[in-house]
């Protein structure tokens, strides 16, 4: 059952979906919406319990890709940031895209399971607030004071959709996970850009080629998490740099 989602659609052109990262919301594309939409028909969203958006019944990525694509009348060019990356991903999986960017979201999401298990006692219980602080803090990167004030007002740390999303991480075995990421790239024929602000580790885009054939992966290491938000002239030019390569 899908969720209607809280929404806003600026300029015309070939149609540019915007999903942004756990508890924040589509403003934090504000920075580079007026650019976007000088050339496309820029649809933002808040995913089911971020936002403006209704919490629904459960967090997983099939269903949050549902939601957006109730919104969609055409093959879209997809942008996800951190969380919303894997959102774009399955949505891909599942729907017609033009092409998918995913900023700065690994998809090999083990790593991420076995730090989150050490802390789930803290994220179940009052201390929740603070291990969220401190997991944006060691990902702020290169983000300005003005920039990283903006981000953090936007941040809504709803305990129980951030475990709801985290659910597929923190109530899994690892070989339940890789499943979950199997099906979630399983499929995916439009072309797909993975640009990371963090280096995602050796090995990480072959890893990634092999889910994805013909994936691209691109770090600039040290920039953070925030990649298209410190640089935007070079997201931007890059963004459209990968549309130009699109199949008519």
């Amino acid at each position: 059952m899908t969720v209607e989602l809280a929404h806003d659609i600026t300029g015309e052109g070939p149609l540019l979906v915007l999903v942004h990262g756990i508890t924040e919301n589509r403003h934090s594309w504000d920075p580079l919406l007026s650019d976007l939409a000088r050339d496309h028909r820029v649809l933002r969203v808040d995913l089911r319990g971020h936002g403006e958006s209704p919490k629904g019944p459960g967090y997983g990525v099939a269903d949050l890709a549902a939601d957006v694509e109730a919104l969609v009348d055409a093959p879209p060019l997809l942008v996800g940031h951190s969380f919303g990356g894997t959102v774009v991903t399955a949505y891909a999986a599942l729907f017609p895209a033009r092409g998918v960017i995913n900023v700065d979201q690994s998809l090999d999401l083990a790593p991420m399971q076995a730090g989150l298990k050490q802390q789930d006692a803290l994220l179940r219980g009052p201390a929740f607030p603070a291990v969220m602080d401190a997991l944006f803090d060691s990902l702020r990167g290169s983000a300005s004071d003005e920039e990283w004030a903006r981000l953090s007002a936007l941040r809504r740390y709803d305990q129980d959709v951030v475990l709801g999303v985290w659910s597929v991480l923190l109530d899994t075995t690892p070989a339940e996970l890789d499943a979950e990421i199997t099906a979630m790239t399983s499929g995916i024929t439009a072309p797909y850009l993975s640009l990371h602000g963090f280096d995602p580790g050796p090995g990480y885009a072959e890893w990634l080629a092999a889910r994805i054939p013909g994936a691209v992966t691109e770090a600039d290491p040290g920039v953070g998490h925030y990649r298209h938000l410190v640089h935007p002239e070079e997201f931007l030019a890059r963004l459209r740099r990968f549309e130009a390569e699109l199949p008519a």
